[in-house]
């Protein structure tokens, strides 16, 4: 499981599991943000589950769960609050890394130009252009 570093303070992935929870630790990771509902797909772990061996680890855990290319504004505001709130550098997973990216850019949106966000994005492998409608709109509201 490849992590992708967003920006200071903010890693991205695919679908995590034990072996990449030590390695998010040795990274110097201190919270995971879950963004995959559970029983997206067969075999994978329910956040509960995900949950339990994060804390083990010492790990802050923050499940919010979104589907893809589905992105409201109370989810946003929850990754903007598990960011606000986390303790230490957060790595947010789903299942391409596509939502934690995507929840992330929204989050900058009104923090960050929106080139920048995308560049950002792109630089990790994450076409964002689709979103620019939804990130320019929060970056207004943001505004006013």
């Amino acid at each position: 499981m490849p992590i992708k570093t967003l920006a200071p303070g903010i890693g991205v992935s695919g679908q995590v599991d034990a072996a990449s929870i030590a390695a998010a630790k040795a990274a110097g990771f201190r919270t995971i943000i879950n963004n995959r509902p559970d029983r997206e797909e067969p075999g994978q772990l329910s956040s509960a589950e995900l949950e339990a061996q994060a804390r083990a680890a010492g790990f802050d855990y923050r499940h919010i769960p979104v589907a893809p290319g589905q992105y409201d504004d109370a989810d946003i505001d929850r990754f903007c609050d598990a960011m606000g709130g986390c303790q230490g550098p957060a790595l947010a997973f789903c299942k391409s890394g596509m939502r934690a990216t995507s929840l992330w850019a929204l989050s900058q949106a009104g923090k960050l130009p929106v080139d920048a966000i995308l560049r950002q994005a792109s630089a990790c492998g994450y076409d964002l252009v689709p979103l620019i409608p939804q990130i320019e709109a929060r970056a207004k509201r943001a505004r006013d």
